[in-house]
């Protein structure tokens, strides 16, 4: 069994979607970045990199790459999964926290897990998504940006 930690955050700005978890959200500001700015995806990737021993996800998904332009970041973590999977391994559990201040994200979380779940091959019950707020502290508490931190829990495949 291996550990991995991933963290990520993204400035927020308007007229940018606000992609978290995989799926839209309304809300009048978005996340800026090379891709679609989805810092839980990100923070997943990572956590996943992390666990294998690997370089992280701006090492394997460069934000100098034209190519990767405003690409949807589920993408980005079926190529992890593919990799976790050329590896041997497969995921036990993954917990997540999205740090955010507006808009509340506890109505999406289950639409999240109903997203990330298929493309990481577990079950709703192996992943826990949080949503908190910084209590109007902070660059997040000001409106100005949105972290997301995951740990995930891998173990070799077994032989059936």
């Amino acid at each position: 069994m291996r550990v991995g930690f991933g963290f990520d955050t993204h400035q927020l700005v308007e007229s940018r979607p606000l992609i978290i978890g995989g799926i839209s959200i309304e809300h009048y500001k978005g996340s800026l970045g090379h891709s679609d700015g989805d810092v839980l995806i990100h923070a997943i990737c990572d956590a996943l990199l992390g666990a294998m021993g690997l370089a992280d996800i701006g090492t394997y998904f460069p934000d100098y790459n034209p190519e990767l332009a405003g690409i949807d970041s589920k993408i980005l973590l079926e190529k992890v999964v593919n990799i976790m999977d050329s590896e041997g391994y497969v995921i036990s559990n993954i917990d997540t926290t999205i740090v955010l201040q507006k808009p509340k994200l506890m109505p999406f979380v289950q639409k999240m897990k109903e997203t990330l779940c298929p493309l990481l091959s577990i079950n709703t019950n192996q992943m826990g998504i949080k949503a908190k707020t910084s209590e109007k502290m902070g660059f997040i508490g000001r409106e100005e940006g949105v972290s997301a931190y995951a740990i995930v829990l891998i173990s070799t495949k077994t032989n059936s």
